[in-house]
C-alpha cells in the first residue's frame, strides 16, 4: 500500500479494481482545513487509456511490483514485437501498442528492459538517445546560418529535421522519445 501523497511516475497501482502505471504525478499540499491532493496521469494497464485524477494526499492504494526484464528483440509484424529472454530462450509477443512509437527503431538482438505488472509487459524502456544513419537528406549547405534546418529520414523510413551540415550516410544520435537530432555520432561515414 501506498499513500497518494507518495505516488511517484512509474509504480503501479490498483485503483477501483483497475491496474495503473503512473506516468506522472504532481503532489500539492493543502491549506488550512483543505487536506493535499496527489494529481496523477497514469496509464490504464488493461486498456492503454490515459488518464488524469486527483486523489486526495491520505488515499491508500494498492501498489503493483514492477518487474524488469531484459529481453533480446527479434523481429516484428503488423501487430507486435517478439522479444526472447537471453536465460530461458522463451519467446514473448509484445503488442505494438505497449512498445509505443519507438517501435520501429527496434533491431533484431537489441537488449532492452521490459517493464512487467502482473506477469504482463506494459512498457519497452527505449534508451534516451539511439545513433541512427540518415537514409537520405539534400546535400549539405554551409552557406546558410547554423540554424537552418533541413528535412532528413532514416534508414527506417522515420523523418526527422537535421542541421544544413549532415548528409546522406551520416551517423547521428537521436533523442528517442522526441525524435530529436542530439549531435553527430562518432565516427561517421561508411
Amino acid at each position: 500500500m501506498v499513500i497518494a501523497s507518495q505516488l511517484r511516475a512509474g509504480m503501479a497501482v490498483r485503483f477501483e479494481g483497475q491496474p495503473y502505471k503512473v506516468v506522472a504525478c504532481e503532489y500539492r499540499p493543502g491549506q488550512g482545513r483543505m487536506g493535499g491532493a496527489a494529481h496523477a496521469r497514469l496509464k490504464n494497464l488493461e486498456t492503454g487509456t490515459y488518464w488524469e485524477h486527483s486523489f486526495r494526499a491520505e488515499l491508500k492504494l494498492e501498489t503493483l511490483p514492477v518487474e524488469k526484464h531484459s529481453l533480446e528483440f527479434l523481429y516484428s509484424d503488423a501487430d507486435h514485437c517478439y522479444f526472447m529472454d537471453p536465460d530461458t530462450y522463451e519467446q514473448l509477443a509484445i503488442p505494438m501498442a505497449v512498445a509505443g512509437q519507438q517501435a520501429k527503431f527496434l533491431e533484431p538482438q537489441m537488449k532492452l528492459p521490459v517493464e512487467f505488472v502482473e506477469e504482463r509487459p506494459v512498457s519497452v524502456l527505449f534508451p534516451d538517445v539511439l545513433e541512427v544513419r540518415i537514409a537520405e537528406t539534400a546535400p549539405p549547405a554551409h552557406a546558410q546560418a547554423d540554424s537552418a534546418w533541413k528535412p532528413a529520414r532514416l534508414e527506417n523510413g522515420v523523418e526527422i529535421m537535421a542541421p544544413q551540415f549532415i548528409k546522406s550516410g551520416d551517423l547521428i544520435r537521436l533523442d528517442v522519445e522526441n525524435l530529436k537530432y542530439v549531435d553527430r555520432a562518432k565516427g561517421t561515414g561508411h
